[in-house]
């Protein structure tokens, strides 16, 4: 989950590597390093913490601003603790290589004991560290640093993706990746190598997607693609990026997260884009071929699964399929999985890059069972692998905690299920009424998300001190109120539980007493009687509630927040953004790093 850059090309190479690093904080930021070669040397600075401690480390002045080749990193830990020590680029044992890497090496304890014996020291806690010193072994062996590179890979059990540099051939960078993302943007006498594009869009959208098992060799005016397994050159043509660096800046917003909430009504109207005809039916062009299958298998994981678990209940209600909705990282494990040859297994992920949910994906492919594919990322390894995707089009989401992404992620999901239902013949008023109601979501929620915003923030201040939380929901309100949970421990650090309401004098009304609110959600619904009684049960145990209703409700409780009425399950749209608003102000008012919560990075690429 950590953030690779590299440049090499005609700037000068230490001030884009910085700021291509800021533009992937986002996917690690407990330490930070640069390397590059001046005067036949290599230099390394590292630093532990926030991109800024590197920043004032790292000169970009004098003879630092001739160096036009360097490659850079942003560390979420995995192997040892947030140190210097364990902050990237490493280096070899003669310091004639550096490499960066996001991953983790499994065997890498194999391999060092191995390295040990023939004398090799080492001064970190990291897998990362071994590599570059197994390219270093295998290099003195043969004189040939890309075989040396291509046999240690072949050697390395797990993920990886890497960028090395060699001090006898400072202006050519060397790449490779195996279930962890890497791109190749390639610029006017000048090359890229990052884990996301954002890190280069300021000067090229063109890029080229590496896949697994792949090397590359980029110099600034060529680049060269081997296949690790016979060293055989790959063809692959370029991508033009459809968004620009605009999009992916905060554009005069406090936060990123308050900006891509804001952009939730926009995400709903480009989502929509082509999906709805002139006589009101969905069109999905990607699926048109595609028969009804007997039975969808949902697999994804934390907020993607939330948006597949909200998907389930429309899928079974309109499309009339019998749906599971499983987690990537229980599902990988499972003993047995029994599917139908006519089943689907669809397979949900933002960045198109998670972990877990690619090792579901080929789990199913291994089944010869169809798959498709919901991200946001195109060119992502989801969407290689997938028999089918449907892109999201949410546009680049910066801050780690997931917002307009669940939104696209439901929206497409509803499609889906409008689709096939459509595809069975099951259309009826209320499913014609959804779809003519979709297309009004846009403007609806654009006028409500300042009154949201005001809302939440008076909200924020009135329970900041609270130590935890339940939020409660039945039917598919359930899902959103495991999401609201989620966002408020993601961002605030604050305890909070999401439970369908039924549930609750199943154990956990122990907890409630004065100092526990809870958050209900309270549509005017046919289960509004029976979240109303769930209301009456908390209060007289002094629980204190926020309720977020309608306004032709007649619940009586600490603090009603409303939004408008409109046809459910799409009363979700509104629902959504009150939850991440609240989240959002919980965490600013308490001090917290909205865009970078403790602990998290926003693409799980590592197991």
């Amino acid at each position: 989950m950590c953030g690779i850059i590299g440049y090499t090309g005609h700037r000068p190479a230490l001030p884009i590597v910085l700021e291509g690093l800021e533009h992937l904080e986002y996917r690690g930021y407990d330490s930070a390093g640069v390397g590059y070669v001046l005067n036949k040397e290599l230099t390394v600075v590292r630093t532990k913490g926030k991109l800024k401690n590197l920043r004032d480390a790292v000169s970009t002045t004098g003879s630092a601003l001739t160096v036009t080749c360097a490659i850079g990193h942003t560390r979420w830990a995995t192997h040892g603790i947030p140190e210097e020590r364990n902050a990237h680029p490493h280096v070899c044992a003669d310091k004639s290589l550096a490499i960066v890497h996001n991953g983790i090496i499994e065997n890498y304890l194999e391999i060092k004991e191995e390295l040990l014996a023939a004398g090799y020291s080492f001064y970190s806690d990291t897998d990362t560290e071994v590599l570059v010193n197994l390219i270093h072994f295998l290099r003195a062996k043969e004189n040939d640093l890309l075989g040396a590179f291509s046999k240690a890979l072949a050697r390395a059990n797990g993920t990886y993706a890497v960028c090395l540099i060699d001090v006898s051939n400072p202006g050519t960078l060397y790449a490779a990746r195996k279930s962890a993302p890497l791109i190749l943007g390639r610029g006017v006498g000048e090359s890229f190598i990052a884990s996301d594009v954002p890190a280069f869009l300021a000067y090229t959208r063109e890029v080229v997607f590496l896949e697994d098992g792949e090397i590359l060799v980029a110099e600034p005016e060529k680049h060269t693609i081997y296949r690790i397994a016979d060293g055989c050159t790959v063809k692959r043509s370029s991508q033009l990026i459809q968004w620009g660096m605009q999009a992916a800046q905060k554009g005069g917003y406090r936060h990123f997260m308050l900006k891509e909430i804001f952009e939730q009504p926009r995400v709903l109207k480009d989502c929509l884009t082509g999906r709805i005809n002139a006589q009101g039916n969905i069109v999905l062009p990607e699926l048109e071929n595609v028969a009804p299958p007997n039975r969808i298998h949902i697999i994804a994981c934390g907020t993607s699964y939330h948006a597949g678990l909200w998907g389930q209940h429309l899928l079974e209600d309109l499309a009339q399929i019998p749906v599971s909705v499983e987690i990537a990282s229980e599902f990988r494990y499972k003993e047995r999985f029994l599917p139908d040859k006519n089943d689907l297994v669809l397979v949900i992920s933002q960045s198109g890059e998670t972990a877990d949910t690619l090792a579901a994906l080929e789990r199913a492919k291994k089944e010869k069972i169809a798959t498709l594919g919901l991200c946001n990322v195109v060119g992502s390894s989801l969407a290689r692998e997938a028999d089918t995707v449907i892109y999201t089009q949410a546009g680049p989401e910066i801050s780690v905690a997931s917002t307009k992404a669940m939104t696209s992620q439901m929206l497409m999901l509803c499609t889906l299920a409008l689709f096939f239902a459509r595809k069975k013949g099951l259309i009826d008023k209320r499913q014609r009424t959804l779809a003519k109601t979709l297309s009004s979501l846009a403007v609806l929620l654009e006028a409500q998300l300042p009154n949201m915003h005001r809302r939440a923030q008076s909200l924020a201040r009135k329970y900041a001190e609270a130590r935890s939380f339940f939020y409660l929901g039945r039917g598919h309100c359930f899902p959103l109120a495991l999401e609201g949970a989620l966002k408020l421990k993601e961002l605030s650090y604050i305890h909070a539980e999401g439970y369908a309401a039924g549930e609750m004098k199943h154990g956990p009304i122990a907890l409630i007493d004065s100092a526990f609110p809870t958050f209900v959600l309270a549509m005017n619904d046919s289960l509004y009687p029976k979240i109303r009684s769930n209301v009456v049960e908390i209060q007289s145990r002094e629980g204190h509630i926020i309720a977020l209703t309608n306004p032709e409700t007649d619940i009586d409780v600490d603090d009603r927040w409303e939004i408008p009425r409109i046809i459910d399950p799409l009363q979700a749209f509104l629902i959504l953004p009150c939850l991440q608003l609240f989240s959002y102000e919980m965490a600013d008012f308490l001090g917290k790093d909205v865009d970078q919560p403790r602990n998290l990075a926003k693409s799980v690429t590592v197991e």
